[in-house]
């Protein structure tokens, strides 16, 4: 039973703690509000790009920005690839910040990736706020786990189709580390973000 509300429960975290949908999607947004400030992603009047893809992350993403309406102007943008650098080019502003919906599992094997292929000055890449050549690339989901995406979109009815699982070797062998040691993808981004805070 959720602690709080002594309702069925729709989330257990690992250590034992339940949710019901009410605290579950307020769980969800509180800590989307948490990321956000705690590495300083968005400001009053920034401009926020943004694609969906109809994945259940990007279906998410576009949820979750809108709670900043009163605050940003959204730019939602529809694209078959990866933002070109016209998009930002054709307005230099400073304010201009692109959103993705990385999440913890595809942050932690791009970490594990990048450490198996030597190619350490890529790290720089993986953090939340990524500051690139003439963008400011954000991922409001980060923190989060896939598995609490999905269903933080299901519980919201939102729309979205099924994406293909990942199987290459790295995705392969981090999904079995993870239903054998639950958490530790979370555990990597954590390591990560340590040494991040440090530089």
């Amino acid at each position: 039973m959720c602690k709080q509300c002594e309702t069925n429960p729709v989330y257990e975290f690992t250590n034992q703690r339940k949710l019901c949908r009410t605290c579950f999607l307020r769980y969800f947004q509180k800590k989307v509000l948490y990321t956000i400030k705690k590495f300083s992603m968005i400001e009053k009047e920034d401009v926020i790009y943004y694609e969906n893809l109809k994945d259940f992350r990007d279906a998410v993403l576009d949820d979750v920005l809108k709670m900043f309406v009163e605050r940003v102007s959204l730019v939602y943008i529809r694209l078959k690839k990866k933002f070109p650098e016209r998009i930002v080019k054709s307005s230099l502003h400073k304010k201009n910040k692109i959103a993705i919906s990385s999440t913890i599992d595809f942050e932690a094997k791009e970490i594990v990736r990048i450490l198996i292929k030597g190619k350490v000055l890529e790290l720089k890449r993986i953090s939340p706020v990524e500051n690139q050549k003439s963008k400011i690339i954000i991922k409001p989901l980060y923190l989060f786990l896939d598995k609490e995406v999905l269903l933080y979109a299901k519980l919201k009815k939102l729309k979205f189709k099924k994406s293909k699982p990942e199987n290459d070797d790295i995705s392969l062998f981090i999904d079995e580390l993870e239903e054998t040691h639950p958490e530790i993808q979370r555990a990597v981004v954590n390591s990560f973000l340590k040494l991040y805070s440090q530089k």
